[in-house]
């Protein structure tokens, strides 16, 4: 018999889920970005004679800037969101390695939870309706099924078992942090996944706990496939295992370029899909340009054509987003989730799955 105790997030989270569609936050590197914090608000006290430059550095501004980072999850779970991600997208000791700082992992994401879970507590005394953290794990800048040099396609500048030990550590760190679910969000290369996947299930079994994992990809582009070269059927089969709280996509395509991927998923995927994209396609300064209303628009026909269970926003996005698109899902019923018929499936790029 396991150890690990489950704890009554999930049912609790599922109890709602069965009623309505949840609501995810929007983008936090928009809303930083509009603080125009500079490198000296980066750095703070703490950090002020660090070697290094560390504008850019977001995730710092957990140790830094917490109470403006705590605003941002407060405006967000205002704004409609029942579950707010933690600030950690780049909280492993690999990530942080840019900047010398992986011996701070642990407690960025220790802190970005506390930050989040204090956001919560507030709101959800003030209208009484439970909010969640979701722990936020980013897929590194490290891929381990592609070669960065061109000339060595079998040339890895990672292993499975270094980012086995660095999801591990940013685990450890938002379970501690008091994070309700783990998300392991814009999945590029299934193998890292694996291996967070991997990472998770260690740290559950260490801690004698588990909570809801939620898994979101990236389809990179136009190609329908994500970096690593799979489609959404093959990704899920890759990752079915895990048995995910729930499955979907994030991040660098709009609402309208992501449909028919979040189509696929809802067709072969036994549990809830989540939808989160960025506010359009970046126009030709890097920026987004799709309005609240816009994206409210394009979710709502995800929503009432029965695709989806949870819905949010990616790059771009503000709570004017996530207030317009939980106005848009209000009152539509959630995707039903639908019994696959038991048989083979297998995955590579491409879903294999054996008819008898």
């Amino acid at each position: 018999m396991s150890n690990v105790m489950t704890t009554d997030t999930e049912s609790r989270l599922r109890a709602i889920a069965a009623k309505r569609i949840l609501i995810l936050d929007g983008a936090m590197g928009t809303m930083i970005q509009g603080h125009r914090f500079s490198e000296a608000d980066f750095r703070g006290t703490r950090f002020a004679d660090w070697p290094r430059d560390l504008r850019g550095n977001n995730d710092l501004l957990i140790l830094t800037q917490p109470e403006a980072i705590k605003a941002i999850h407060a405006a967000y779970f205002r704004a409609g969101a029942d579950i707010a991600e933690t600030n950690t997208f780049s909280s492993t000791s690999i990530a942080q390695a840019d900047y010398g700082m992986e011996a701070l992992a642990y407690e960025l994401n220790r802190e970005g939870a506390r930050l989040v879970k204090e956001a919560a507590r507030e709101v959800e005394a003030e209208d009484g309706r439970p909010r969640f953290v979701a722990g936020a794990i980013g897929p590194t800048n490290r891929s381990a099924s592609i070669s960065p040099d061109v000339n060595n396609p079998g040339f890895r500048n990672i292993s499975f078992d270094d980012l086995v030990a660095a999801y591990s550590e940013a685990t450890r760190g938002l379970i501690d942090g008091g994070s309700d679910l783990i998300l392991i969000e814009t999945i590029f290369d299934t193998l890292n996944a694996k291996a967070a996947v991997v990472a998770v299930e260690e740290v559950f079994a260490e801690k004698g706990v588990r909570l809801p994992l939620m898994i979101s990809g990236t389809i990179t582009d136009l190609s329908g496939r994500t970096l690593s070269g799979q489609t959404p059927a093959a990704f899920w089969y890759s990752l079915r295992h895990a048995r995910p709280f729930s499955v979907g996509l994030n991040c660098a395509l709009g609402a309208k370029e992501m449909r028919a991927h979040i189509a696929e998923l809802s067709r072969v995927a036994d549990t809830l899909i989540c939808a989160y994209p960025n506010a359009g396609l970046p126009n030709e300064f890097g920026e987004y340009d799709e309005s609240p209303e816009g994206m409210a628009k394009s979710l709502g026909e995800f929503a009432k054509t029965g695709l989806v269970n949870i819905v949010g926003g990616c790059c771009g996005t503000t709570p004017d987003h996530i207030r317009a698109i939980a106005e848009a899902v209000r009152d539509v019923p959630p995707r039903v989730v639908p019994k696959p018929e038991t048989k083979l499936r297998l995955s590579g790029l491409e879903p294999f799955e054996l008819v008898a």
